[in-house]
């Protein structure tokens, strides 16, 4: 392996020595390797350099005038958390190096140091670098997808409860409208052709369709405008091939501080090793996790939660298993219709089962409910084991 294969040459290193002829050197073999090289001679101008240049690592002596190593070490880990430190140590000074990894340094290397183990220390720094930089903007957009969907899921219920609504008021609308009708063909027969006050009735039927009419264009404008917000919602992320007990696993840690609260176990068991799945797994995600929030929220102390994953050449299952109060019989057919909910006022709003059944839906997959009052219930979710 060459020297330009162990370090990627886009890293930029600052070099900190107060040795002018060690850190020159240095620096020229470093950036003949291909990287980019700042040196300074102590922890005073390293620091200034810092604030103007982005730098992925320092190759930093511990024993300086002035400022010492790990007086530096300290101040960078400060102001730049993202920057990797490797220490310089002599060989009577190995305790430093010991003390500079405690105070949150990458690594130390004792002089007179090889470059070709300089640079390998350097390329696993930025590649710590790399790792930590894909962990946090995955944690970032993972948090972007929780909020899409909570977007998403109130734009459902809105969408749910605009046309419960525009159906509730549409139908005595309609009432209202043949009644006018009616009344009107009434004041139209002969009999009541001199009928006192027969202009009043007729203005008062008039102002009676036309507010018809004007509630009729309100409900209208108000399923208009939810369409037209349901439209604006965030595509669907594209469909990949998902690890199940990493997701899990992952869905797990996000509730695990309100199960052991109520002392509840938490179990992932596969009969396979890595089970699959074709899906997206941030929606997937959130399914597990309004599931897992349900089982804990049903299960008195010391019960137990499983998620069980199952795999065959063409379909992945995920089954949500609880040992809580389960759901009378009577309530199984409805429990995935919106605003349903058997819990008490102000605890819950009904939407999250069916929020849930519509992802499952659009994932081109299937849920499922199992329940005995007093048994526990069980929620499987079947999708696509493969494209």
């Amino acid at each position: 392996m060459t020297d330009a294969e162990i370090t990627p040459p886009e890293v930029r290193v600052l070099l900190v020595d107060d040795e002018a002829d060690f850190r020159s050197i240095l620096g020229k073999r470093l950036a003949r390797r291909g990287l980019r090289v700042l040196e300074a001679p102590g922890g005073h101008e390293a620091l200034e350099l810092l604030q103007g240049d982005a730098v992925e690592v320092v190759v930093l002596d511990v024993k300086m005038p002035g400022m010492s190593g790990l007086e530096a070490l300290e101040r960078i880990r400060d102001r730049h958390p993202d920057t990797e430190v490797i220490l310089l140590t002599g060989h009577a000074s190995t305790q430093d190096g010991v003390e500079g990894i405690k105070a949150g340094a990458f690594d130390y290397l004792t002089k007179p140091i090889e470059i070709e183990h300089l640079l390998q220390k350097i390329s696993q720094a930025h590649d710590k670098i790399r790792r930590s930089r894909a962990e946090r903007e995955e944690a970032e957009f993972r948090e972007r997808m929780k909020q899409q969907m909570v977007v998403a899921e109130r734009l459902v219920a809105l969408g749910t409860m605009a046309t419960g609504v525009a159906h509730e008021i549409n139908n005595p609308l309609a009432i209202v409208h043949e009644s006018a009708g009616w009344l009107k063909q009434i004041l139209d027969s002969p009999d009541l052709k001199g009928i006192p006050r027969r202009p009043d009735f007729e203005k008062a039927l008039d102002r009676m369709e036309k507010a018809v009419q004007r509630a009729r264009r309100i409900t209208q404008q108000l399923l208009q405008v939810v369409k037209s917000q349901l439209a604006e919602m965030p595509a669907p992320t594209e469909l990949a091939e998902v690890r199940l007990k990493d997701l899990a696993k992952e869905c797990v840690t996000l509730v695990e501080a309100e199960a052991a609260h109520k002392g509840i176990a938490i179990l992932v068991v596969s009969q396979e090793p890595d089970p699959r799945a074709w899906t997206d797994p941030y929606r997937l995600a959130q399914v597990l996790l309004n599931l897992l929030t349900n089982a804990i929220q049903a299960t008195e102390a010391g019960g137990r939660v499983t998620i069980l994953l199952e795999t065959t050449l063409e379909e992945a299952r995920v089954v949500i298993r609880d040992t809580g109060c389960g759901i009378p019989q009577e309530n199984l057919t409805r429990v995935f219709e919106p605003f349903f909910t058997t819990k008490p006022v102000g605890g819950g709003t009904g939407m999250g089962l069916y929020v849930s059944w519509g992802i499952v839906n659009q994932l081109g997959g299937l849920i499922s409910v199992e329940s005995e009052p007093g048994k526990g219930t069980t929620f499987t979710i079947t999708l696509p084991a493969k494209k």
